[in-house]
């Protein structure tokens, strides 16, 4: 099957991005190098192409009461320009995908929307979920990237770059917020409206844009000409494990409850609504978890990867999910699963990595943290 490319695709190539194939797509790995992106975005501002992600629109009725049947979080406690994260669950109390809710408010028919950004790979899936479980009760599930580009601009320098083409200042936008607002076209020919959220996937302050192509286009190319770094998966990856934030398919899945995950402040059990997969936490919660997600420094220049076995006394007692070399830290670094009576700050494990046992320690998350 052919790959899928982003609306920015010949931009990533001409900024002089190495592609690869991600998730059906075609996006870029790095640009000027992984470690040089990364600390751009710690220390300036860094650019993603992220259009790969799925968006969709949810319509009618009290969506919000509709979706709140396949989440744990309670989704009345943000209102209109506000959102959350969550996660999607099956039966088990297990994670089908995790996401953002932004609550949109009501059209000028009086019909409330949602908006949805889900993971690339599991787009497919969700819709189909959503569908099954929405539709029934008349809320339509859309495509709402449909001629549109998704871009992140991340950084400590992210908002006083992006307000130099805005026509609207972004101090009072907090974390989690959203709304639309004019944005300086690249040809001075007026302004058009872009949906921004005050939200990213990389520890640092930021902001995540989704705008028509054409729009996008022109953000893109202001952006970088402002010097903003354009950046890859790879420093994409590396910023979110710094951060201590999971990557779907690795760090959980639908084998994994929010619980194990360390997600547990997603689930809130004290709200009297129910939910697909609340009686399998009920449960948990009552019975103790025999595993948890922690995360591990090594010692030594080994680095451990998906898939690297967790030693404890020489038998494996669990899995490496994510593991990097850190840029900001200069250490190694990783999340695994193991048993929860390991999982205690500053426990020992060791982890094998091609046949060598290197030391590590259970750390509190996140690894790295904004000033």
């Amino acid at each position: 099957m052919a790959l899928k490319r982003t609306p920015l695709y010949k931009h990533c190539l001409n900024d002089g991005g190495r592609m690869v194939p991600f998730a059906g797509w075609e996006m870029p790995v790095q640009f000027s190098g992984l470690i040089k992106e990364h600390h751009a975005v710690r220390n300036n501002a860094g650019l993603f192409d992220i259009s790969h992600m799925g968006v969709l629109l949810l319509e009618g009725n009290n969506p919000k009461d509709i979706l709140q049947s396949l989440v744990p979080s309670d989704l009345h406690r943000i209102g209109p320009g506000e959102a959350c994260y969550t996660v999607l669950l099956n039966e088990n109390g297990c994670i089908i995908d995790d996401l953002i809710v932004y609550d949109l408010g009501q059209t000028n028919k009086n019909i409330e929307n949602l908006l949805l950004i889900i993971n690339a790979g599991c787009t497919a899936r969700d819709i189909a979920w959503l569908k099954q479980n929405l539709e029934p009760a008349n809320i339509t599930v859309s495509d709402a990237k449909s001629g549109k580009a998704l871009m992140a601009l991340q950084g400590p320098k992210s908002m006083q770059i992006l307000e130099t083409i805005t026509t609207t200042s972004l101090q009072n936008l907090p974390r989690f917020g959203h709304r639309k607002l004019a944005i300086n076209k690249m040809e001075d020919e007026g302004s058009e409206s872009i949906f921004i959220s005050r939200t990213g996937y990389t520890g640092e302050d930021g902001f995540e844009i989704l705008a028509q192509s054409q729009t996008a286009t022109s953000i893109w190319t202001k952006l970088i000409k402002a010097g903003v770094s354009p950046c890859g998966l790879g420093a994409r990856d590396t910023l979110r494990l710094e951060a201590g934030m999971h990557l779907y398919g690795n760090d959980m899945n639908s084998q994994t409850t929010p619980f194990e995950a360390g997600l547990g402040w997603l689930v809130h059990l004290e709200m009297p609504t129910n939910f697909i997969g609340r009686d399998a936490l009920e449960q948990q919660t009552e019975q103790g978890l025999k595993r948890r997600l922690v995360g591990l420094t090594i010692q030594g220049r080994g680095i451990a990867r998906n898939g690297y076995q967790v030693l404890h006394k020489g038998l494996k007692v669990g899995e490496v999910t994510s593991g990097t070399w850190s840029p900001t830290l200069r250490k190694a670094i990783a999340l695994a699963y193991i048993p929860t009576e390991l999982s205690k700050i500053n426990s020992s494990v060791e982890i094998d990595i091609r046949g060598t046992q290197y030391a590590a320690t259970v750390v509190k998350l996140p690894f790295y943290r904004k000033a």
